[in-house]
């Protein structure tokens, strides 16, 4: 039996899914990676009352090919895709973790966020154990007499999330780093359970909060797919300008922190300052900085009159002058490029296994922006692929640089431009008993949303994938041979959120 294929904010009925074998789901994912293709989400459904275990899996083919969906029943005990599959591994640890299935094989069987399975009891109905203590696990170790161990975090310095990273070293050199997450866990997916309700648009605002608006864009069309609806033109048109005022605000402020980790300066201070204007030109949108309140199910809440738009590209001007200013010098200065050149890479084998999206999957050459699947949905059509090819700091950071140009372009044209015609018009009911998928490139990478339907048209399982839960192993990758005085750059160029991981 084929996968369904689905477009990207489109929905399907349940009853359309053919209900594979789990070693037909296995050969399906893995035919579509090695055809050039990557896995956009991996989870479990649980069926109440026959305690029965549904796995779903969403790929993504190459090029304009549709999404594909699968389905296959799970069991108490499946052999890992893992070893075959790299971009498995961290779905089939968070899948065991809750609903308490043993993945046979895996070879990195650890918890995810270190909680007990979401019933209190697995898919099973084997007692679960007292709800485990975060980062309480067995770390791999390096053995050697000159080997030794340095643990950092949870708690850092400064305002960061916590997160443990543990470094095997040979002197300076990292020989491993293994990253221990779950800090930030809030149990958002579960809390989505049977809505929407009233709250649900705040609490989807906030799972990743410098990527508000992309999450909130991508649960939108989750519901208008769910309705059988499209936005308006011009509701398409602010949110896409939204969406890449936050990727400008973020680009900004990521380049000028790699400018203060390296102790550049110039660039530091003015891009702190830059990434203010990007989000006041935000909050002159909607009143928010961080674009909450704007895009809600069925369109936006504000609109851009004839006045605004004009005050917009007015003040976009001297903003747009400063910010090449500040990013010609910090790219154009030889100390800097000595700095970021060759250190914390990743090679493209690794980034293609692992699945790296967004920023980090760019700069190894992995053309994964789902702004270029042809889906109109995605709101700025016809984006040329930004590469890079090296995939270390350098890459990453002029991957931001590109993209800087293409969204200043972006937000111009489309404030100038804006099409006529209303910005809202209210989602109908939510088809019953259905799966939708939405995907939208946030500034971090692709921001992934499925929901199922229950015979009542409401959430019977959200799924949410944010960038960071993807890349973080791309960042462990990066480490390796470089010095572990580097970490605190590489880190900064792939910029992950630890809440956004922890759904």
């Amino acid at each position: 039996m084929k996968p369904a294929a689905i477009v990207n904010g489109g929905r399907i009925a349940l009853s359309e899914l053919p209900l594979l074998s789990y070693e037909e789901l296995g050969r399906a994912v893995r035919e579509a990676l090695q055809t050039g293709g990557r896995l956009a989400a991996c989870f479990g459904d649980r069926l109440e009352p026959e305690n029965t275990l549904l796995l779903y899996a969403v790929v993504v083919g190459r090029g304009d090919k549709p999404l594909r969906v699968l389905r296959a029943r799970g069991d108490k005990a499946l052999p890992s895709l893992t070893p075959l599959c790299p971009q498995m591994h961290l779905f089939e640890r968070e899948i065991a973790e809750q609903y308490g299935v043993t993945f046979v094989g895996h070879p990195w069987f650890k918890p995810v966020r270190f909680h007990s399975s979401w019933t209190g009891k697995d898919a099973w109905d084997r007692p679960q154990d007292e709800h485990p203590l975060v980062g309480d696990m067995a770390y791999f170790r390096v053995e050697g007499e000159e080997i030794h161990e340095v643990a950092v975090g949870p708690v850092h310095a400064g305002i960061i999330e916590p997160g443990h990273f543990r470094f095997q070293c040979y002197g300076e050199k990292v020989l491993h780093l293994e990253i221990s997450l779950g800090y930030q866990h809030r149990a958002i997916e579960q809390l989505l359970t049977g809505g929407p309700r009233p709250q649900t648009p705040c609490r989807i605002e906030t799972m990743a909060g410098d990527t508000s608006i992309g999450h909130m864009n991508a649960y939108s069309l989750v519901l208008e797919g769910l309705a059988g609806m499209t936005t308006t033109p011009r509701a398409r048109a602010i949110r896409a300008v939204a969406l890449e005022l936050e990727r400008l605000a973020n680009h900004v402020g990521d380049i000028g922190a790699l400018a203060g980790d390296i102790g550049f300066l110039p660039t530091a201070s003015f891009c702190g300052r830059l990434r203010g204007d990007y989000l006041n030109l935000t909050a002159a949108l909607c009143g928010s900085r961080f674009g909450r309140g704007l895009v809600r199910p069925g369109g936006v809440l504000f609109d851009i009159d004839a006045d605004l738009s004009r005050k917009m590209i007015e003040s976009l001007g001297p903003v747009e002058k400063h910010t090449r200013g500040a990013l010609g010098l910090f790219f154009d200065t030889p100390s800097v490029l000595a700095r970021l050149e060759g250190t914390g890479t990743v090679a493209l084998d690794d980034a293609t296994a692992l699945g790296l999206i967004g920023v980090a999957g760019r700069a190894c050459a992995i053309d994964c922006d789902c702004r270029r699947l042809g889906n109109r949905q995605n709101g700025a059509d016809g984006i040329d692929a930004v590469l890079e090819t090296k995939g270390d700091v350098y890459c990453r950071a002029r991957v931001r640089q590109r993209e800087i140009e293409h969204s200043l372009a972006y937000v111009k044209k489309s404030l100038a431009v804006l099409p006529a015609g209303e910005i809202s018009k209210p989602p109908g009911p939510l088809a019953a008993d259905s799966l939708a998928v939405a995907m939208v490139e946030g500034w971090r990478g692709t921001v992934t949303h499925v929901a199922l339907t229950d015979g009542d048209g409401r959430f019977r399982r959200y799924k949410v994938i944010d960038p960071s839960f993807k890349n973080w192993s791309g960042l462990a990758m990066a480490l390796r041979d470089e010095q572990i005085s580097d970490f605190p750059l590489c880190n900064k160029s792939f910029n992950l959120s630890y809440c956004g991981f922890d759904l």
